[in-house]
């Protein structure tokens, strides 16, 4: 019942937050918590390390960036687009990475994300090199709805956003889910239950990229560009940082996490700003440059105060109450 109201209360508070927020960062934020959710299902339910999810999440921003601007493909296909992109990536890197283990298979992953990398500088035709894929438009929901209106496009954001989370809730819950957490706890006695491991640890990997593609996809769209920085490896490391953060292994902590960092990343400067003209210290005009400084401060507390993650902490105290009750 807790959980129901709580996200009861999140969606009201996301239906009223474009009228108090600026819509493109909310969408932006929407993005990462997403990517973040996805990257959560492969780490925190299945046990897999992977350095390589910028390569679904760049990779399908460009596809999608193409097929509205280049292939003239209406909405709903190019982000259908990016997520097949992603989709075929995550079957041959999880094919490739699948049967090995621990940091092999993160190794794997990272070598092949940064072959995407190396391949979006190369082929600039598609890509942009250097540049980037400017100019993405929006186009219209369904033929349409004009999607120029920022707050007409957060809605339909924030809809693929909660049918994204719904799927990745319903597969956790699912018994498909149930054999992924078995996998993760004890990968030898589910092999000694008759399941075949490695096919259900590629299901999970190329639904988790699936889903991290569609969320590149929705921001390549909604930014109106795509650019090397979603699909070079300190993405990767970033969406490990949002899932660490949170609190890898529960349904929320992502979306904290995401929050968090990507706020931090484009209102630090603004804050520092109004730090230096509240007490006259210019220091704090510079905390905008020192975004990455701050992060992994952040992180270290993290690391040291809350080994579960912001969420996963909470849910061990509570738990840990109730047990003394």
């Amino acid at each position: 019942m807790n959980k129901k109201l709580g996200y009861s209360i999140a969606f009201v508070l996301a239906l009223g937050a474009p009228f108090v927020g600026y819509p493109v960062l909310l969408m932006k934020l929407l993005c990462f918590a997403l990517f973040a959710c996805a990257f959560n299902l492969l780490i925190g339910f299945t046990g897999l390390l992977s350095f390589g999810h910028a390569a679904f999440f760049g990779a399908a921003g460009y596809f999608a960036g193409n097929a509205m601007k280049n292939w003239v493909l209406p909405f709903e296909l190019s982000l259908l687009v990016g997520v097949l992109a992603g989709a075929a990536i995550g079957l041959v890197m999880g094919g490739l990475a699948i049967r090995r283990q621990g940091i092999y298979f993160s190794m794997i992953t990272l070598a092949l994300a940064q072959m995407v990398y190396f391949a979006a500088l190369r082929f600039t035709d598609f890509s942009g090199g250097e540049d980037g894929l400017q100019g993405i438009p929006r186009g219209k929901l369904l033929g349409v709805l004009d999607l120029g209106s920022d707050l007409t496009m957060y809605y339909v954001v924030l809809g693929i956003f909660i049918a994204g989370f719904a799927l990745i809730m319903r597969t956790v819950h699912s018994p498909f889910g149930q054999v992924l957490k078995a996998i993760k706890e004890n990968e030898p006695r589910a092999i000694s239950l008759g399941y075949d491991v490695d096919k259900y640890k590629l299901a999970a990997f190329v639904l988790s990229g699936s889903l991290a593609a569609l969320a590149g996809a929705t921001k390549s769209i909604v930014l109106g560009f795509e650019t090397l920085t979603d699909v070079h490896w300190a993405m990767s490391g970033l969406v490990i940082l949002m899932t660490l953060v949170g609190g890898m292994g529960t349904l929320v902590g992502p979306i904290i996490g995401a929050i968090l960092i990507i706020s931090l990343e484009n209102k630090l400067g603004d804050f520092g700003t109004m730090m230096a003209g509240a007490t006259g210290v210019e220091w704090f005009s510079t905390l905008g440059e020192a975004v990455s400084l701050v992060i992994g401060f952040i992180f270290v507390a993290c690391v040291l105060l809350f080994r579960k993650g912001i969420v996963g902490e909470i849910l061990y105290l509570q738990g840990k109450k109730r047990k003394q009750a």
